[in-house]
């Protein structure tokens, strides 16, 4: 019996695990991760060995609301994942099962099996008290999941497929950075960003004399306009920007690529224009650097107000005014003396040593 760790997709779900995976089994804890073909390579060299699931295929919204569609794409996929995770438990029996929030399928199959199991949150928690989403987001799904629940004879609703309860739940930001912190008990663990290997990777700037903003709004989500927008604007020179996108041609002070690496890019960064990604958030307040949040989801756009709310930089829903922002919160003395504290609480929420302490705790004698 070893330890199996579910997320499907998303580099936002995935990467935080991964430093995790790699600090258990440094301790000599055999792991497995099962996600998409997507996340193999990073899986298997963080230590783990790779079970695979059926990929999260690729998402083309066609409405003008994407939000209406990403649920009922984002529910099915999920539901292919069971059975293939079902028969894989029922054959390995698994010691501990540590699965994404928003992977309710390995969360059925451990309380079906009688698996102990831990939450890993790449967000802000929910409780009695807070709730990240209003599950009426997810309205699309009710008839995939009567389908679903007919089909597998499964307790299952729209609510428990945004968030459910688990008795040990470890949530990959500070504590400090979760809105009603003092309602939450003991069973939730903030440990805060873990980078792992990801923060030794190398990157300079081109132009050492300027400064650098960062922009991207993450893996899932494109937005033509608003990289024309930021071409547009910050294509004077006063600004050295590294914008990740794809499909969009860069200038002489936009180096434009369909990706950089993150925390590197950042340690450079005078400020960050971001999706509002919680790892693309918590990264930004592990290396101290203030926050243009654009969000395009409601999880991103609560991120952005908690940003607002704890003074870390601000929220723009208006593509026009991110040359303005961006000035504001890079010269903000408010704003730099925020950073400097949440910065602190990054660095002292233990990381992947604290999570692995917390996953082995949990872990049965043998596992």
């Amino acid at each position: 019996m070893g330890i199996l760790f579910v997320t499907l997709a998303g580099h936002g779900h995935v990467t935080p695990t991964l430093a995790v995976v790699a600090e258990l089994v440094a301790r000599g804890a055999d792991v497995e991760y099962a996600t998409g073909a997507e996340h193999a390579e990073a899986v298997t060299g963080a230590g783990a060995r790779w079970v695979e699931l059926p990929a999260l295929p690729d998402f083309r919204p066609v409405t003008a609301n994407p939000i209406d569609e990403w649920f009922p794409h984002y529910f099915r996929a999920m539901a292919a994942t069971y059975p293939v995770l079902l028969d894989h438990c029922v054959a390995t029996k698994p010691g501990l099962i540590c699965y994404d929030s928003t992977n309710w399928p390995a969360r059925l199959i451990a309380h079906a099996l009688g698996i102990q199991a831990v939450r890993t949150v790449p967000h802000t928690a929910s409780n009695a008290h807070y709730s990240l989403m209003d599950a009426s987001v997810a309205q699309h799904i009710a008839d995939d999941l009567a389908r679903f629940v007919a089909e597998y004879d499964v307790d299952l609703d729209i609510p428990s497929t945004i968030e459910a309860p688990e008795a040990c739940s470890i949530v990959f930001v500070p504590r400090e950075f979760q809105p009603y912190e003092e309602t939450f008990d003991d069973s939730f663990h903030f440990v805060g960003p873990v980078l792992g290997d990801r923060a030794a990777e190398n990157w300079r700037p081109h132009h050492a004399d300027l400064p650098l903003l960062f922009v991207s709004l993450g893996s899932v989500m494109s937005d033509a306009d608003f990289y024309r927008a930021c071409l547009d604007q910050f294509g004077d020179g006063a600004w050295q920007v590294a914008m990740t996108a794809r499909d969009v041609e860069g200038t002489e002070h936009v180096d434009v690529r369909p990706w950089f690496p993150q925390p590197a890019v950042l340690k450079h960064a005078s400020a960050f224009i971001s999706h509002g990604g919680m790892n693309s958030t918590m990264e930004a307040l592990h290396a101290g650097v203030p926050l243009v949040v654009v969000p395009q989801t409601p999880e991103q756009a609560a991120n952005a107000d908690r940003v607002v709310e704890l003074g870390l930089g601000e929220r723009v829903d208006d593509h026009a005014g991110l040359r303005a922002a961006v000035d504001r919160v890079a010269a903000s003395g408010t704003i730099r003396r925020s950073l400097d504290r949440m910065r602190a609480a990054v660095h002292g929420s233990g990381g992947a040593e604290r999570a692995a302490d917390v996953v082995l705790s949990r872990t049965p004698r043998g596992a």
